[in-house]
């Protein structure tokens, strides 16, 4: 079984190529909904989270965990794999790297949280492709809660994201007198937001996202565990805040017949 956090809903983009690359395994996904949002808060918070939650997923008996948000991997996974060191953890990170080697003007936009933005972790990534590429770094404040908001599809939400994306997007395009041709989608939320996004931004430019990479990752990670019982591929939803929000994006984005229960994870 691979257990799988973010702080919310997003994180369900890399679940669901996670079962893509690895159909035969069972999941439990964790979305911290009574805790979020991360990526605006400090990092002894989601530090905090983090450990809780990977405390509690172990204890479903996990054999391996994903972190499937940004802000969580940049301020916590170190202390993660020390605190379970024989738990194959794999996190995710802003996908700089490949966006490198699609840009042709060698201008990328970095959209993405605040707290990932300002995490050491990332300042490291960044420094370690200086010179390659033109970085312009988008905060996006309210831009995940946008998108979490958005699930039930009303009306009013799907403006308000629209509102969000745009104001965003205005801000990356508007800031350089060149416009990166290649943009970062540095949440795990965001890519729920693509099409919206990839129409304010324009056919010219390229989305990159991380679940992909992420899964091809975790299947490698998994090669290295001892072979484990057949069992029919499950998977199981909890969310430390409201359900339903959960099961609506899973059923809309995952599986239709996808159902999410609560749980606590003091």
């Amino acid at each position: 079984m691979i257990g799988v956090f973010d702080s919310g809903i997003g994180g369900l983009s890399v679940l669901k190529a996670l079962r893509a690359e690895l159909p035969g395994e069972s999941f439990v996904y964790v979305a911290d909904s009574g805790h979020a949002p991360y990526g605006e808060r400090d990092a002894a918070h989601v530090t905090a989270r983090a450990r809780a939650l990977t405390h509690h997923l172990v204890g479903l008996g996990a054999q391996a965990l994903v972190v499937a948000c940004n802000t969580a991997t940049a301020a916590a996974i170190h202390l993660l794999r020390q605190e379970h060191p024989d738990l194959p953890i794999i996190g995710v990170e802003p996908a700089l790297k490949p966006a490198v080697a699609l840009s042709q003007s060698g201008r990328i936009g970095v959209m993405a949280t605040r707290g990932t933005l300002a995490s050491p972790k990332f300042e490291q990534l960044l420094a370690s492709l200086q010179g390659q590429a033109r970085f312009v770094l988008q905060p996006c404040d309210g831009l995940a809660w946008a998108i979490e908001n958005s699930v039930d599809g009303s009306a009013e939400t799907s403006k308000a994201l629209q509102q969000a994306c745009r104001e965003q997007v205005q801000a990356l395009m508007h800031s350089e007198s060149q416009p990166p041709d290649t943009v970062v989608l540095g949440c795990t939320h965001y890519p729920f937001a693509a099409d919206v996004l990839q129409q304010l931004l324009g056919p010219q430019v390229q989305l990159v996202d991380t679940g992909e990479a992420v899964a091809r990752q975790t299947r490698a990670r998994l090669q290295g565990l001892a072979e484990r019982p057949e069992s029919a591929p499950g998977l199981v939803l909890l969310s430390t805040g409201d359900p339903l929000t959960l099961e609506q994006a899973a059923r809309r984005w995952i599986d239709p017949n996808a159902s999410a229960q609560q749980v606590q994870v003091p």
